[in-house]
């Protein structure tokens, strides 16, 4: 039987607690799929609450310190908190988040017992060059397998743009992701509802990293139940 397919609802900076209790309420996932939320940290301890698999949208290499912003793993572990996304493009691009940076919160988080979905994936400018395997090689090549470990494949170029990669793209890129790490491997870049059955057929798609399309019940749900039924 093959394995469950992962569906990641990343927030952002979007649903405060109490919205965040108002979705989990009407959320109610399909048997045959593994679901997370990544709520904002004010919403963390709501969504936990509500008995949904949860996962911090970032988490720090060290357990304690002088690092304002920042939240460690035990912190989180004692929140109820099981895992957090690490490396996300806008991570990168707004906050200049390294690939330095990346592995070493990456290697704190599952030595600290969490799970890790660890994102990487090249700009539009990037692809144009022909750059796309030169910078996931290097994004990848601070990561090692890990039992609790996933990788997000996230084309910069189709985050929020309403821009998908076309299967095709999708198969390569994952075919590419997954020969340097042996671990599962989700698409994220404008996943909805319409398109999901598509791209989470494709050959080397373990599952998705939704962005927009999770803030809404209905359409977080769609996606879920076409992960189920490709895996059932």
């Amino acid at each position: 039987m093959k394995r469950a397919m992962l569906i990641a609802g990343n927030w952002k900076m979007y649903k405060g607690p109490s919205e965040a209790q108002a979705f989990c309420a009407a959320f109610a996932p399909p048997r045959g799929v593994d679901v997370v939320l990544l709520p904002a940290f004010p919403a963390l301890a709501a969504t936990v609450e509500s008995g949904t698999t949860v996962f911090a949208q970032n988490v720090h290499w060290e357990d304690e310190g002088a690092f304002t912003g920042e939240v460690s793993a035990s912190m989180l572990h004692e929140l109820g908190v099981v895992g957090a996304l690490v490396g996300h493009s806008e991570r990168r691009q707004l906050f200049g988040e390294t690939d330095d940076g990346v592995a070493r919160r990456v290697a704190h988080a599952l030595e600290a017992g969490l799970h890790v979905i660890a994102c990487v994936g090249e700009t539009g400018e990037e692809r144009e060059r022909g750059q796309m395997e030169e910078v996931l090689r290097r994004q990848l090549s601070v990561l090692q397998r890990h039992e609790r470990l996933a990788v997000a494949y996230e084309p910069v170029w189709a985050i929020g743009t309403g821009v998908t990669a076309t299967p095709e793209q999708v198969q390569a890129a994952h075919a590419f992701v997954k020969g340097l790490v042996d671990v599962p491997v989700l698409y994220g870049g404008s996943v909805k509802p319409d398109n999901a059955a598509e791209l989470l057929a494709q050959p080397g798609v373990d599952g998705a990293l939704v962005g927009g399309a999770s803030l809404d019940v209905a359409s977080f749900t769609a996606i879920c139940e076409t992960a189920s039924a490709l895996r059932s």
